[in-house]
């Protein structure tokens, strides 16, 4: 009441304990890997160069009401790298078998895992609990602390292996992502039942796990073009933060992480092709892909798709994501790159890549199997959002013949004549070829569509609306 004393405890002051406790234990967490980081670097304490094998849990909690849960983590190492996994649907006992090697660990570092339950139709997912684990050598089985009283909510099982740090000098790269190249596929929200295999692509985005992006590129970054239009309405003036706000609620529904996500390693060339390939999984016409209600699939599902994607290197997480240029999300969005990358103010390149026999698509006969002939990627900064510097285009080349050994790589400047006729030559073979319609090159809805852009609206005016609910129920 006016005058009296303070409750000591009431709920906010509870929730300030709680809060100024965690930023605590955040700040001493973040100093203790600082001065790790540091000893390491002057010899106190070795660089190790480790491999992970995420085995699997069990025990762990029912968390749906109907059917048990859809598990997957997230693990880092010291808040410096992270690990996200695949799903698994409707389990209590995952078994992941997922690999992930980092170099130049201070050799005192810890493992920090979350484990989650997926759930697509809320706003949030459900959390099993977390535990923390040293990176020594050997394989573990470690309590999952829940978060209430530290409650056990089952088991989980991982295998570290570490050697000594392989780099003549570890402290330049330290954490380094190191392996296996690994990639998600996200399905537009707008991908509609009716959807075919092939039109599939077109709803599609790739998220994918780059080797050495930050030892190619070194300190370079790519800031947003000043000079262009476009950008200049995404990144600066009044109206720029609706801008962005739009494209960013754009790029959380796009790169969602849902049960519907296909996930895949890079281990061997024909994990590249299978991934270029025309046949999708549409992940709401399930058995279109068997061809189980009689409906065949595309004629050429099975081989590699004349097609121009793009792309971004995230400058936050190295990682390279892309779609086909003519995807449908692009429509009403002032920027393809600016929604790949979230509005990121800086990436490590960007532009436009795609794949070609051997000589180029002009010079391909249809009935050469694809296997019978080598494969090129062609990358270019064709991107206006950031306009990539082309004095890079080497470290470009160098990155992706580093991570994609079995492909031949060119990467060209936006304005060379050879890039003009390779492209040209890629999209008259899909029109003339692959049963590709003029319409797919380009972003477009088909008739009566909703876009992506409708969508991010309609949340917009939903959160709206529930904010304006909240506020009601605290004045009444």
């Amino acid at each position: 009441m006016p005058g009296g004393r303070r409750n000591p405890l009431s709920v906010s002051r509870i929730v300030e304990a709680v809060k100024n406790a965690k930023s605590n234990v955040h700040d001493a967490a973040v100093a203790q890997v600082s001065q790790s980081l540091e000893k390491a670097r002057l010899g106190e304490i070795p660089f190790v160069d480790i491999e992970i094998q995420f085995i699997g849990a069990s025990g762990l909690p029912k968390m749906d009401v109907v059917g048990t849960a859809d598990p997957y983590f997230v693990a880092h190492i010291d808040d410096k790298t992270s690990f996200v996994s695949t799903v698994k649907s409707q389990t209590l006992a995952p078994v992941w078998n997922e690999v992930w090697r980092v170099k130049n660990v201070p050799a005192v570092a810890n493992l920090y895992v979350e484990v989650m339950d997926k759930d697509d139709d809320r706003p949030h997912d459900d959390y099993f609990g977390k535990f923390k684990v040293s990176v020594d050598a050997g394989t573990k089985e470690v309590d999952i602390d829940g978060p209430l009283f530290r409650k056990s909510r089952g088991s989980f099982w991982l295998k570290i292996d570490s050697h000594p740090s392989t780099d003549d000098d570890p402290s330049k790269f330290p954490y380094l992502f190191d392996g296996p190249i690994r990639y998600s596929r996200h399905f537009s929200p707008t991908v509609g039942r009716l959807t075919n295999l092939n039109d599939a692509r077109l709803y599609s985005t790739w998220k994918m796990y780059l080797r050495s992006v930050p030892v190619v590129f070194g300190d370079s970054f790519q800031g947003w073009n000043r000079h262009y239009k476009a950008a200049q309405n995404i990144f600066q003036g009044p109206t720029s933060l609706a801008v962005r706000s739009g494209i960013q609620a754009g790029h959380r529904m796009l790169y969602a992480r849902k049960v519907t996500n296909v996930f895949g390693v890079m281990d061997t060339p024909e994990d590249v092709k299978q991934l270029l390939r025309a046949g999708s999984v549409n992940p709401n016409t399930a058995p279109l892909a068997t061809g189980a209600i009689g409906v065949p699939p595309p004629a050429h599902a099975t081989r590699i798709k004349p097609a121009v994607y793009t792309y971004i290197i995230s400058a936050e997480d190295s990682s390279f994501r892309f779609s086909e240029t003519g995807a449908a999300f692009f429509v009403d969005f002032a920027s393809k790159h600016a929604l790949h990358s979230n509005c990121a103010e800086q990436v490590r390149y960007s532009g436009e890549f795609h794949p070609r026999p051997v000589g180029g698509w002009a010079a391909f006969d249809d009935s050469t199997p694809d296997d019978e002939v080598e494969w090129e990627l062609v990358i270019d900064n064709n991107s206006g959002t950031y306009a990539p510097d082309k004095a890079l285009l080497s470290k470009v080349e160098e990155l992706f013949a580093l991570n994609f050994p079995w492909f031949r790589v060119y990467a060209w400047d936006r304005e060379d004549p050879r890039l003009e006729e390779s492209v040209s030559a890629c999209r008259e073979y899909a029109l003339k070829w692959r049963g590709v319609s003029s319409e797919e090159l380009q972003p477009h809805t088909k008739a009566g569509e909703e876009t992506l852009e409708h969508q991010v609206e309609a949340a917009r005016a939903q959160e709206v609306s529930e904010a304006a609910g909240v506020e009601r129920d605290d004045v009444n």
